[in-house]
């Protein structure tokens, strides 16, 4: 028993650092996309607004037409930006065409159809630009961006 005992503790110890190194690694490969969704944008609490006041912090894109990383597919969208407040929009406004709307464009090239698809989908790329978009600007931040029309089409 004495001669057992060491290759015993061994495979016990091997086991245990398998069974260890599987559930960390597992987060890694098998994360959950509603928590990579709810990290991903910095949470930015908007307070309940009159819909004078949300047309006054709201500011709109529409028809953005570009293709996928996927070539086969190709996108129109039109997305409305809340803001926090009202000068930051009118800042927004002045460089939505020369800055804003190149990083949309650039974020869905870098898109797969398939990652698109969904609420989810929508939800992480809104999130995503959301980061991107606030990294710009020098007044105030966004905070909520919803997309208005969504086409998804292939060639």
């Amino acid at each position: 028993m004495k001669k057992m005992l060491p290759w015993l503790i061994t495979i016990l110890l091997a086991i245990t650092l398998i069974v260890l190194a599987a559930f960390l690694l597992m987060d890694k490969y098998f994360g959950s996309s509603s928590s990579e969704t709810k990290s991903a944008a910095q949470t930015i609490e908007a307070p309940k607004l009159s819909a004078d006041e949300l047309v006054e912090i709201t500011s709109e894109i529409t028809d953005i037409k570009t293709n996928l990383a996927d070539q086969d597919y190709i996108v129109l969208m039109n997305f409305a930006f809340q803001l926090n407040d009202k000068k930051s929009k009118e800042e927004f406004d002045k460089i939505k065409e020369f800055e804003i709307k190149p990083i949309i464009i650039k974020t869905l090239a870098d898109t797969r159809p398939e990652e698109l698809k969904g609420s989810k989908g929508k939800d992480q790329l809104s999130a995503k630009l959301i980061n991107l978009i606030n990294k710009t600007l020098t007044r105030g931040k966004l905070t909520q961006i919803s997309i208005t029309n969504f086409v998804l089409t292939p060639l």
